[in-house]
This record gives structure tokens, sequence and C-alpha cells, in this order.
């Protein structure tokens, strides 16, 4: 007689015998992935600082602004209008570098010009790597930033001086928040976001960050500049 005659007995399925095996495979490679995919996902190039990839072609930020003086604006043509600063077409590329233009072509024979070139007459983009990555579950808005006197600088650094661009901050959450928290120490007059090598007007015996702070804290009330709670908020960049 069953001990419990009121209950069914439960039978399970031959195949349930295979699970087993499958379970302990399953745990032993686990064990062995989690510490690559943690090393990976943590470890990316794109989020450390000095991450320098190699470009399909050789541009020099150092000429085209340090030296020739060339407006940000001019090639990221959506930074102060958009979310994202747009990668120019090689179309802005050609304006320069035609190498149909007998007169006003640049180094329009350089090898180093050949993939742009190559895209003019194929009508395909030049791949670009993108040196400063975000993740995708953070938002950030470049229009919002400069077009309220954040500068170029504060987040690329000096890219005028950059043969080859290259990361110099971590872009990470809590450098982030060190900015929301005492954004005064960023800000700068609109007018001279695209100046990256702008310094504030020291007064008196001031020292250059004594001005710095000075002037944000004058700014941030002109611009109107968020309270800390807002800047601070998850749902800020977490949306």
């Amino acid at each position: 007689m069953p001990d419990n005659p009121g209950r069914k007995n439960i039978v399970f399925p031959k195949w349930v015998n295979y699970l087993l095996p499958v379970l302990i495979v399953a745990a032993v490679g686990g064990a062995a992935y989690a510490p690559l995919f943690v090393n990976y996902g943590m470890g990316a190039p794109a989020l450390k600082v000095g991450y320098m990839p190699q470009q399909p072609v050789p541009f020099s930020h150092k000429v085209h602004v340090g030296q020739l003086g060339m407006d940000c604006r001019y090639c990221h043509t959506t930074v102060d209008k958009a979310a994202f600063a747009a990668i120019p077409p090689t179309e802005t590329c050609i304006n320069c570098h035609n190498p149909q233009d007998a007169v006003n072509g640049i180094r329009k024979k350089s090898e180093k010009l050949a993939p742009v070139h190559e895209s003019y007459i194929t009508g395909k983009p030049v791949e670009w790597i993108e040196v400063h990555q975000l993740a995708e579950y953070a938002f950030f808005d470049h229009q919002a930033h400069v077009n309220k006197g954040v500068s170029c600088v504060s987040c690329h650094g000096r890219v005028d001086r950059m043969e080859v661009v290259y990361q110099v901050e971590p872009l990470s959450m809590s450098w982030c928040l060190d900015c929301h928290r005492e954004p005064e120490k960023h800000l700068r007059p609109v007018e001279e976001v695209y100046n990256l090598g702008w310094k504030p007007q020291v007064v008196g015996n001031e020292t250059l960050e004594q001005a710095q702070l000075r002037i944000g804290k004058e700014l941030k009330e002109k611009y109107n500049i968020h309270d800390r709670a807002y800047m601070t908020a998850c749902s800020t960049c977490h949306r």
C-alpha cells in the first residue's frame, strides 16, 4: 500500500535522464566563460583612456584644426543641432581634396587620400572607426551641452593638438557625475565653445582655477543650468 493513497505518483519522461549531464556541462562551461565575458565587457578598448584606433585615412586634427583653424562644425555638422555629432561624409573631404579639380584640389595625388577618392568614385562611405563610445543605455545630447557653454575640450581634450585623435577622459558614470555636480568648473561663453584654446580672464590675484569658477557660476545662472537634483537624477541619462 502506498504511504499516501490520495497522492499520484509522478513519472518523469526518459529524456530527463539526459538532462543532468547537460546541466553539468553547462555549469562547467559557464563558469569558464563568465570571466572571459566580464573581462571583455569591462575591458573594451573604446572605454579606456588612451584608446587610439588606426583610421582608414590618417586625418590630422592638428593640421586641420590647429594650423588651418577649421571650425569643428565644418565636419561635425550636427554637434549643435542634434544629440550626436555627425561623422563627415566623403563629400565634405572632397570640397578640398577633389582629385578632379586641377586648380583647387589639395594633395589630390596623395596616397593617404586614396580611400577618400575611392569612396567618392564608388559612392561607398569611408569606414571611420569611432573613438569615443558610450554604452547604449546612456543618453548623451551634444547640443544640450555645447549650447550651454560646455566645450569640446571638456570631453575630447585638445584635439587641435592631436595628430591622431585618442580618448583622453574615461567617460564613466562617475566622471560625468563629477561635472554634473559642479558644472561651473567647465562652463565658458557659448561663443568660445569651439575655441579650444580659450582660457578665462584672470582678475586681480585670481588663479586660473578661481577665474574659471567665478565665470562658471555667472554663466550657470545666465544659461539657467538645471539644479543639482535634476543634473544627478538617474532619468537624466538613463531614459
